[in-house]
């Protein structure tokens, strides 16, 4: 089963240094039919206008993924931490008992950036921090782990979910395959481009949540990139 959640459908808010989409209630956008798809709790479609910027705030209790799709974000927290990434790069947040943090687009352009938050398997520990590139042209034509806490996935960020969040770029007539477990929640967003999950056209910024799919064809019908979570 893929259903299609259109950009231009999601709910959202726009206080003019950020335009954010939403594909699950968030904020002042409370949608209780759509609270999530299992360990998926949030993906937020942000637009941050430069030299603007999240003020530091608290979380706990969540794993906080940031894909940065143009532009670049500047991160400091609570333990000290601080770090630059931009677009290509992905960074990862283990709120754990709780940390304060800020995010703020200190770049003359816009920033542009998925923000995809993931319950954990277990509540409280010490909260970490960590940011690493992922080349597109690393991941041209294949889809390539870039944060997991599910065993063996070696070369992605770790986060403490039952979940991993994979990546791809794929040239116009291309194709990936993607074979979930049966009981999995996968969510996936074309970053850019347009694409067919399964015969199912999805177009950029689209949301598709899939459940009961024994194998996903992911063909782009024009230069795309891609990111998909799968999620107990």
């Amino acid at each position: 089963m893929i259903e299609l959640r259109p950009f231009a459908k999601l709910g959202g808010a726009d206080h003019g240094w950020l335009k954010a989409k939403h594909h699950f209630s968030f904020a002042s956008h409370y949608d209780p039919d759509n609270m999530g798809h299992g360990a998926l709790r949030v993906w937020n479609d942000d637009e941050i206008a430069p030299n603007t910027g999240f003020p530091a705030h608290p979380h706990a209790n969540m794993e906080i993924i940031t894909y940065v799709r143009e532009g670049a974000i500047t991160h400091q927290d609570s333990l000290g931490n601080e770090g630059r990434t931009e677009a290509g790069d992905v960074q990862v947040m283990s709120a754990g008992s709780g940390i304060r943090h800020s995010e703020y687009n200190l770049e003359p352009t816009q920033a542009r950036i998925f923000q995809i938050w993931i319950e954990p398997t277990a509540r409280g520990g010490q909260p970490t921090w960590g940011s690493k590139p992922f080349p597109k042209a690393d991941r041209s034509g294949k889809l390539v782990t870039i944060a997991s806490g599910i065993e063996g996935d070696t070369d992605a960020l770790p986060i403490r979910a039952d979940a991993r969040v994979l990546a791809t770029t794929l040239k116009a007539g291309e194709s990936a395959e993607y074979t979930p477990q049966k009981s999995r929640h996968l969510y996936l967003v074309p970053a850019a481009g347009t694409v067919e999950i399964n015969g199912v056209r999805v177009n950029a910024r689209d949301g598709a949540a899939i459940r009961d799919e024994d194998r996903l064809t992911i063909t782009a019908l024009e230069d795309s990139e891609i990111v998909l979570v799968d999620a107990a």
